[in-house]
């Protein structure tokens, strides 16, 4: 079940979650507050089981691809029965309502918009070539836009994390689809490589890796982001070398390189935010 709901990734998005918190959204509040904060807490919380409960309807839908693009993965998610995996997403989703009700109504509209954007996505949007990938990075990005709106933080700076986090995701939920071509030329999904070739598709991402360097380039040379250029030029350097190994990339084993490569750059980026000021943490628990 856990490679079902994909923990690992669920750990990193509360890990992102917290550290944006702390040293992005609220810089000046007390790293006690923050981290002592019920409400951020159940924000938090209600995130991580919307996420899984994603995770479980998509593996539902996705069942039969799967099968073709990632069947040694797919042996060890069919030890889960359907029936269970289905029982296990009501639940979380209803668990999820539930917390997010101790917060606000508003809280309940976001978490229920937010389960619901993630089903229709599963059952219907992916398989709308481009809109799909578009909603897919904006639904990943979502559990940081609620904790942005509870902490009511409007700097541009936000916007440019933001901007740079969609750019490269999107551009990843691309080569996932030149990926898994196979599986979804057989099971007529209308994703933009099956439309329009590859061809088509990796002048997209290009463009996309291309576009993701400006926000960090902003990040560096107009705010004060701390040590955190020692996270963004290397990133640059990353995704220049990527529109590179994407213009010679020919098969699968090319695309999962370049996937590998973004997903470093995101998960990296987590880490990376520790390098705004090494010693705040130290500081403001003192």
């Amino acid at each position: 079940m856990f490679s079902v709901v994909r923990g690992y990734n669920i750990l990193m998005v509360v890990l992102a979650q917290y550290l944006a918190s702390i040293y992005i959204l609220s810089p000046d509040v007390p790293l006690r507050s923050v981290l002592l904060d019920p409400q951020l807490f159940i924000i938090v919380f209600c995130s991580a089981l919307v996420i899984a409960g994603g995770y479980i309807i998509n593996n539902f839908y996705d069942a039969e691809k799967d099968l073709i693009n990632k069947p040694t993965k797919s042996m060890l998610d069919r030890l889960v029965s359907q029936r269970f995996k289905l029982t296990t997403y009501f639940i979380l989703n209803f668990s999820t309502v539930f917390a997010a009700s101790a917060i606000s109504f508003k809280a309940v509209l976001f978490f229920s918009s937010y389960i619901f954007g993630i089903w229709l996505y599963s059952h219907k949007l992916k398989r709308i070539p481009f809109l799909g990938n578009l909603i897919s990075a904006l639904l990943a990005i979502a559990p940081f836009f609620v904790v942005f709106v509870y902490y009511k933080n409007v700097e541009t700076v936000i916007f440019f994390h933001a901007g740079f986090l969609f750019f490269v995701i999107l551009a990843r939920e691309l080569i996932k689809d030149l990926e898994n071509i196979a599986g979804d030329v057989a099971l007529n999904y209308r994703t933009l490589p099956v439309l329009y070739g590859t061809r088509l598709s990796k002048a997209i991402i290009g463009c996309l890796l291309l576009l993701a360097i400006l926000p960090a380039a902003f990040l560096i040379s107009s705010y004060e982001i701390g040590h955190m250029y020692l996270y963004f030029y290397p990133c640059i350097a990353l995704l220049l070398g990527s529109v590179y190994l994407l213009n010679r990339a020919e098969n699968k084993g090319h695309f999962v390189w370049l996937h590998n490569i973004l997903k470093f750059i995101i998960v990296s980026g987590v880490f990376g935010i520790l390098l705004i000021d090494v010693h705040l943490v130290l500081n403001r628990i003192l």
